[in-house]
């Protein structure tokens, strides 16, 4: 699996607030440059699962996922400032400013999805 999360860095943002919003996310991702496009690669989502299970945002998540999935990987966008501190936020339309956006792939992304968002019955993991 690999984890390609990107974010644009404005000019009014500091860079390494932006560095630590999609650490929090994906500690294990390598972070460089592109321009102005902060891009981190990592080869897991160990976190990023740990999250949607504290939060209880499970069955939301999944139909984020499963709506981003597509033949080229799975796609869906992180809001900055949830992230900054640790949180996941989905952004579907526009950030004011901007999102992370994040591409996954893998040879077995259905089950990769019910890996990190299993189907819940009243809210829990069966």
């Amino acid at each position: 699996m690999i984890v390609t999360a990107k974010a644009r860095v404005f000019p009014t943002e500091d860079g390494e607030r932006v560095r630590r919003a999609l650490l929090n996310i994906f500690p294990t991702a390598e972070t460089a440059y592109d321009g102005d496009v902060l891009v981190a690669t990592a080869r897991d989502l160990d976190r990023f699962r740990e999250v949607l299970r504290n939060h209880r945002i499970l069955d939301s998540a999944r139909a984020v996922l499963l709506r981003g999935l597509s033949e080229d990987g799975l796609r869906f966008q992180l809001n900055k400032q949830a992230a900054f501190v640790g949180k996941v936020s989905f952004v579907e339309g526009g950030a004011p400013l901007g999102a992370i956006e994040v591409l996954v792939t893998d040879d077995a992304l259905e089950a990769l999805i019910d890996d990190v968002a299993p189907r819940t019955v009243d809210g829990e993991v069966p």
